[in-house]
């Protein structure tokens, strides 16, 4: 028997086309938000997978300056998206899902970036232009459409528990930092004894929130462009490295003399009539002294990338 045969009489053609729920709506209504945001985020999962950045990462050829790059733009990140997860601790529609004990890795990423930088580290850097964008976005989320901070604590803390331990030890191993955690306390939950038993949990938290079909779309939409923020950040942080191996590879990088030189650097000898300087002027004895222009724009610096 056919659909149309067993409609109610007395409702015309456009009465039922209208009546119809549309097959995403009702899929979105019916899916788990888990399951949404798993499937409507893959391809952006992928090609975030995908970068060289990241790519070269699993591979172990990352250098420590360029590892130190990426541990600032993840302390920027993450002390955004935790400021805003605080100030919404008590939304109904986030408030299911804040786990500060748990999750939180500003403090963790402080001990990083000490161990990095030493003490004065605040000093030392500054937001790059893509963390910049991507910190900017977490704060409008959090001040103006608190229940899409599901979507960029689901992108990140999702990610940290599932691949956070073997980025660990490609860090150690590349980088030859010590067994015992220093340098990569950003990967290490504490508070966590089971990450699978918790995701599944913070999972099932998810999916009881109490949230309409299109606020569950806004959320897998605000996913996709969580992922494409980070995919930003590796792009500069690929062309940053670059950089360095094109540097090397033309051996123009001579090692400082440990001593504050200014006049070492090679990039002020060279660049000096354009008004640059260099950002590493007291880097320890025998540390090469990385500041190409790119690298500048990278640590937050005014000058702009040629």
């Amino acid at each position: 028997m056919s659909v149309e045969l067993e409609t109610s009489e007395g409702v015309d053609e456009s009465e039922k086309k209208n009546s119809r729920t549309p097959e995403r709506e009702n899929h979105t209504r019916m899916a788990d938000l888990s399951e949404l945001l798993k499937e409507g985020t893959k391809e952006a999962h992928d090609r975030a997978e995908n970068t060289q950045f990241v790519k070269d990462f699993l591979k172990g050829n990352i250098r420590k300056e360029l590892f130190k790059l990426a541990t600032t733009a993840l302390y920027f990140t993450y002390s955004a998206l935790e400021e805003e997860m605080d100030s919404n601790k008590d939304h109904p529609a986030f408030a299911p899902l804040y786990f500060p004990m748990e999750l939180h890795r500003k403090e963790a990423l402080t001990k990083d970036m000490e161990y990095f930088f030493g003490e004065d580290w605040k000093k030392q850097v500054k937001c790059s232009e893509a963390t910049r964008k991507y910190v900017e976005r977490i704060h409008y989320v959090g001040q103006h459409e608190p229940e899409l901070l599901v979507a960029h604590a689901y992108t990140r803390y999702m990610g940290d528990l599932s691949g956070g331990q073997v980025l660990k030890k490609v860090a150690q191993r590349a980088l030859k930092l010590p067994s015992t955690g220093e340098g990569t306390q950003f990967y290490l939950f504490e508070n966590v004894n089971n990450a699978q038993q918790f995701k599944q949990f913070y999972r099932a938290r998810m999916n009881a929130l109490d949230l309409n079909p299109k606020t569950k779309e806004k959320i897998v939409e605000e996913a996709n462009k969580a992922f494409e923020y980070n995919m930003q950040i590796f792009n500069e942080l690929d062309q940053a490295g670059s950089l360095l191996a094109k540097e090397i590879l033309e051996d123009g990088l001579p090692v400082h003399n440990g001593k504050g030189d200014v006049h070492q650097c090679p990039y002020y000898a060279a660049k000096q009539d354009k008004g640059r300087s260099c950002l590493f002027q007291t880097p320890l004895p025998g540390q090469v002294c990385w500041c190409p222009p790119l690298m500048l724009c990278l640590v937050g610096a005014a000058t702009q990338v040629p």
